[in-house]
C-alpha cells in the first residue's frame, strides 16, 4: 500500500531561505511516502490565514500523512486556534503528528565521538550537526544506560 504526504515548508520572513528543510521531502520519499504535494511559504506562524496552510488543509484526503521540520512549522497559533486547525486536519482523517525519525545511525556516531573523548563542540562539527543535538543524544545516551544498570527491587 502506498502512503501518501502532503509536505508543508516554512519559515516567518522573505529573509529566510526554504532549502534547509528541503530535505525533508527526500526524507520522506526515503521513508516510502508518496509527495502528493510540497507547500512552500514564507509567513510567520502565528497567522492563520497562510495560503500554502490553507491550500494544504483544503487538499488532504482520507489517510494521508501531514509531514514538517517540526510542529511549529505549522502552527504557533494560540492553543485554542492551534488546536482548531489539528481538528480541521483529523477531520479530513489525515495528518497525524509522530515526528521524524531519529538517524541512528549519527546518533551511534555522536556517542563514538563522546566517548572518545571529543568536546560537544568538537564532536557537533565532527558529525555535522548542531551543539544542542549532541547534548540532546548524550543526555538521552546516559539515561538508557542508567536506566539498563538499575537493578529490580526483589
Amino acid at each position: 500500500m502506498i502512503r501518501a504526504a502532503r509536505v508543508y515548508l516554512r519559515v516567518s520572513t522573505d529573509q529566510q531561505d526554504l532549502a534547509r528543510q528541503e530535505a525533508i521531502v527526500a526524507g520522506a520519499r526515503a521513508a516510502g511516502f508518496y509527495v502528493a504535494a510540497v507547500y512552500r511559504e514564507k509567513a510567520s506562524g502565528a497567522r492563520a490565514d497562510r495560503p500554502e496552510l490553507l491550500r494544504m488543509v483544503d487538499d488532504l484526503q482520507p489517510g494521508e500523512v501531514v509531514i514538517a521540520e517540526k510542529i511549529d512549522r505549522i502552527s504557533r497559533l494560540p492553543l485554542p486556534e492551534a488546536e482548531l486547525l489539528v481538528a480541521t486536519i483529523r477531520g479530513k482523517r489525515a495528518g497525524r503528528y509522530t515526528g521524524r525519525k531519529p538517524d541512528l545511525a549519527h546518533h551511534r556516531r555522536i556517542i563514538a565521538l563522546r566517548e572518545a573523548g571529543m568536546s560537544i563542540a568538537r564532536t557537533a562539527e565532527l558529525a555535522a550537526c548542531s551543539i544542542a543535538q549532541v547534548k540532546r543524544v548524550t543526555a538521552l545516551h546516559r539515561a538508557k544506560l542508567a536506566q539498563s544498570s538499575k537493578v529490580p527491587a526483589e
